[in-house]
């Protein structure tokens, strides 16, 4: 079985004061346009001037050379060396620094940045289709697996947080139909950080860390918007009913209680049965109660 290839991981390296370098290659640059003009002017003499014209040359070609290792790293920013093909390092640390002018220097962003998922047509947990959409704000962790270990980091991202979310959205109902069962429209925060573990599992090997995600959008489809409206209106109201009908029976209850303790009336099971009769249609009745005046007698 062959060996397996060792990940690459970002090393930091800081290089050299960038304004020292600048300072020596200045002066090499001049002390060497210096010699070389020196030794053009006094070319009829001996072998001296050609010898001072010479190193002038070479100050100046060094200097130039050297100039290119100069690399100006911006606030937020780092910067990937690569030497021949090989990775030699990161430096991170902002302002003028000096490295080997042969490396390849790229820049990669280390600020936060967000990243919002187009509206997704998925099926819930229920099969439902629903509109999805979400956030993720991240940043890159790791330059080195950034830029070497997929393609295109930004767009890597992009695709796990889609597949990140059409994921989860397929594991969750849109609404709960049971105590303790988690749902997207209820569950906001729960689901968001299961989310944000799931996308941060997807995005680390491409160095980036995660550090929240939100819904943006969270909708039925437009096809079933209409029938789950009326469904969510049918159980608010199946709900209130039942609340009602516990509030009527305990307002009976306790009306029957206070008239025995009390000795008001002394009333036999069928009166009793039409006294609740009555109070429940008063109370839990949708119009308003229409007195009727008994003129009579209890048992007319």
């Amino acid at each position: 079985m062959a060996g397996r290839t060792p990940e690459t991981r970002e090393r930091v390296v800081n290089g050299a004061n960038g304004f020292l370098a600048l300072g020596l290659i200045l002066v090499a640059g001049i002390g060497g346009l210096a010699l070389f003009l020196v030794g053009v002017s006094r070319a009829d003499d001996a072998s001296g001037p050609l010898v001072a014209t010479i190193a002038g040359g070479v100050l100046v070609v060094a200097a130039v050379v050297c100039g290119y290792g100069l690399t100006p790293v911006n606030p937020g920013e780092s910067r990937v060396l690569q030497l021949l093909g090989r990775y030699t390092g990161t430096i991170r640390t902002d302002g003028l620094r000096w490295v080997n002018p042969f490396t390849r220097r790229r820049r990669v962003s280390t600020r936060i940045r967000n990243h919002e998922t187009d509206v997704a047509k998925v099926n819930d947990a229920d099969g439902s289709p629903i509109e999805i959409a979400a956030v993720v704000v991240w940043r890159v962790e790791d330059t080195a697996k950034a830029m070497f270990a997929v393609d295109s980091f930004e767009r890597f991202v992009a695709i796990q947080t889609e597949t990140a979310v059409r994921h989860i959205a397929n594991n969750y109902p849109y609404d709960a139909h049971g105590d303790g069962e988690l749902s997207l429209r209820d569950n906001a925060e729960e689901i968001t950080e299961k989310l944000s573990v799931e996308i941060a599992e997807r995005v680390a090997s491409a160095g980036v860390k995660v550090i929240e995600s939100r819904f943006t959008h969270l909708a039925y489809a437009p096809e079933i918007a209409n029938a789950m409206l009326r469904r969510q209106q049918a159980g608010a109201v199946v709900a209130a009913r039942q609340r009602i009908v516990d509030g009527a029976v305990g307002m009976v209850e306790t009306a029957l209680e206070r008239l025995t303790e009390n000795q008001v009336v002394d009333l036999d099971d069928e009166r009793k049965a039409a006294m609740v009769s009555n109070l429940l249609v008063v109370l839990c009745g949708d119009h308003d109660a229409q007195p009727v005046v008994n003129a009579g007698t209890l048992y007319q």
